[in-house]
């Protein structure tokens, strides 16, 4: 289904897509990035604080590092200022990437079990699945952050996968 060339992909556009949202994000006054929005994680930064949590438990599964604490509904509070969260998610997005460019078909080809908090149970999925939900995760809440910016009266970074330069 899936090999460490769409990994690899995958991580570069995450890193692209964070690289351009934190020029986006630095010219919003800072009270704006904390406005409840009415989405589903209230603010900017609490949703982008959900996104580096949701990172970090699915980073930590697949390479085995360290995990973050805490559970989803402590997710949102995970950043406290967008200097924490650029330097939080610069080191994560490069984690990210090289797992992503490391990762072994054996590895993908195979069933993981963990407990979901969410689920309060032990699940079991493909891994490929798995990985798959992870970039999708980051796509979805990316483009929640995408509309709070332009309803905050900013632009928005260009989000298609096929603009992103090679050099990234």
């Amino acid at each position: 289904m899936i090999g460490r060339d769409y990994c690899t992909m995958m991580a570069r556009y995450n890193m692209w897509q964070n690289s351009q949202l934190s020029g986006f994000l630095e010219g919003l006054e800072p009270a704006e990035l904390t406005k409840d929005r009415g989405a589903f994680f209230g603010s900017i930064q609490q949703t982008l604080g959900h996104l580096m949590w949701g990172d970090h438990i699915w980073i930590s599964r697949f390479d085995g590092g360290d995990a973050p604490s805490g559970g989803i509904p402590d997710s949102a509070e995970s950043i406290g200022t967008l200097d924490q969260w650029q330097e939080n998610r610069a080191a994560m997005d490069q984690r990210i990437l090289l797992w992503a460019k490391d990762v072994k078909s054996e590895f993908l080809q195979q069933d993981m079990t963990w407990f979901s908090g969410a689920m309060g149970c032990d699940v079991t999925r493909p891994v490929t699945m798995l990985v798959t939900q992870m970039f999708n995760h980051q796509t979805h809440h990316r483009g929640q952050v995408h509309a709070m910016l332009t309803a905050a009266g900013s632009k928005a970074p260009v989000s298609d996968v096929f603009f992103m330069p090679d050099a990234v």
